[in-house]
């Protein structure tokens, strides 16, 4: 399998030979996501769906700064690798394994202690508290398997290979179904089957990464690599701890939003954790692009070829114009059959296709936000969008607090296009001043 070196050749055929590989991989992520929610909901009831659509709301706050964490690590990757530093990737990539166990390690602690409080605090009902408990202390427990599984993935992606995430992506998920099935027809475990099941199937995942990593000669490491280096820890956080924090920040209003919804009883509740799991789904391509996006220009920037950056997101904002077009008329169109297919009361389908059939107006801002804020990051500025992340939240909670009780579901509908518009302007902003200053300095 080979890298692609974003630095040279044709810039839109090289984004989108690993855009599609990549959204091939995220699709068939959420694709046994997908599973889960429809094997709970067919096998144990919508009352499971939303308990799991509850832990799922928290558990992002974790998962979301182990992702942000390993991507800004990625980011220090794929800058030496655009340079040809391939010492300094050898040292970048020994460091970040050993800060993301002290970061796995730190995060399960948090996970399980905070939550049963956390699930209280957002007035989950409590005939789903059972069911959130184990479902999430199982997911917490592999936590680990996650956070090496989104470092050796991101770290791929940093060096241009999308096809082993793919393969990754492909066998786990089949791994996923697989035990989906045996757990909850078979065994009859409720929750924790599938809890197990996902945590098994990502350890899948790390090892065919961790197997392809390991046989690149750039990869090769040794003691000597794992030697101290707190200069080099520091740049990797600098880089790593504003974006997963970005993440966090952002799944504050997610979270604020939940607890204010389940307020409102149970049908309210699984319509917005169906919700959400579309959400997760048709923004693949703008996550995707993001990826492509991060990669591509943090070969650039450390190559020091900033016309190519500047090519590279002209390239990928027509691609995110282009699969916001597609994904829109599925959803506008097809709203209330998508709902149907994870839900069965007839309230809360109708809430859910009011939210997609919005969802496919706008979704063309999430796609640019993708693209304007993964540039940001692979240029190594990772503040700008902390700061749009923590505006971001800020708009959500305002709209779902002062809304809600005015315009009922449809307040969680602008709450989401609003935080989009919010965050999107300031990610352009600082992509155009960025990229202006550095071609300025550039002799």
């Amino acid at each position: 399998m080979q890298q692609t070196d974003f630095t040279k050749g044709p810039i839109t055929k090289s984004l989108l030979s690993f855009f599609f590989s990549m959204l091939l991989a995220n699709i068939l992520q959420q694709f046994y996501s997908f599973a889960d929610m429809v094997i709970i909901g067919k096998g144990l009831g919508d009352t499971a769906v939303a308990a799991v659509g509850n832990f799922t709301t928290f558990s992002f706050f974790i998962t979301g700064f182990i992702m942000g964490v390993t991507n800004g690590f990625s980011v220090v990757i794929s800058q030496a690798y655009g340079e040809k530093d391939f010492n300094f990737l050898r040292r970048a990539a020994a460091s970040s394994v050993k800060l993301c166990a002290m970061t796995a390690l730190f995060l399960t602690g948090i996970g399980l202690w905070c939550l049963h409080p956390v699930m209280r605090l957002m007035q989950t009902d409590q005939t789903l508290i059972k069911d959130c408990l184990s479902y999430g202390y199982v997911c917490f427990g592999g936590l680990a398997v996650t956070a090496f599984y989104n470092l050796l993935s991101a770290v791929l992606r940093a060096v241009g290979d999308g096809r082993t995430p793919l393969l990754a992506i492909a066998v786990s998920s089949c791994v996923n179904i697989g035990l989906d099935l045996l757990c909850l027809f078979v065994f009859d475990t409720g929750v924790v089957g599938p809890a197990l099941a996902t945590v098994l199937a990502q350890l899948v995942s790390v090892a065919i990464c961790g197997g392809r990593l390991y046989k690149m000669e750039e990869f090769r490491l040794g003691r000597c690599e794992f030697a101290v280096d707190w200069k080099l820890k520091l740049e990797l956080l600098r880089n790593g701890v504003p974006m997963a924090l970005m993440n966090s920040v952002t799944s504050v209003g997610c979270i604020f939003v939940q607890g204010c919804i389940n307020g409102y009883g149970v049908a309210y509740t699984s319509a917005y954790s169906v919700c959400n799991k579309y959400l997760n789904f048709f923004m693949l391509p703008g996550i995707t692009l993001g990826f492509a996006v991060s990669a591509f220009t943090g070969q650039n920037f450390g190559a020091g070829q900033f016309e190519r950056i500047r090519g590279g997101t002209r390239a990928a904002g027509i691609m995110a114009l282009a699969s916001a077009f597609i994904s829109g008329v599925i959803l506008f169109f097809f709203a209330a059959p998508l709902a149907g297919l994870l839900l069965a009361g007839q309230e809360a389908v109708g809430y859910t296709s009011l939210f997609l059939r919005f969802l496919a107006v706008f979704l063309v801002l999430l796609n640019l936000l993708f693209v304007f804020r993964n540039c940001v990051q692979g240029m190594g500025k990772p503040a700008v969008p902390m700061c749009s992340g923590i505006a971001e939240m800020a708009v959500r909670i305002g709209i779902i607090f002062w809304g809600l009780p005015v315009l009922g579901f449809a307040a969680a509908v602008y709450a989401e296009g609003a935080a989009w518009v919010g965050a999107l302007s300031l990610n352009l902003v600082a992509y155009l001043s960025l990229l202006k200053g550095k071609e300025n300095r550039k002799p």
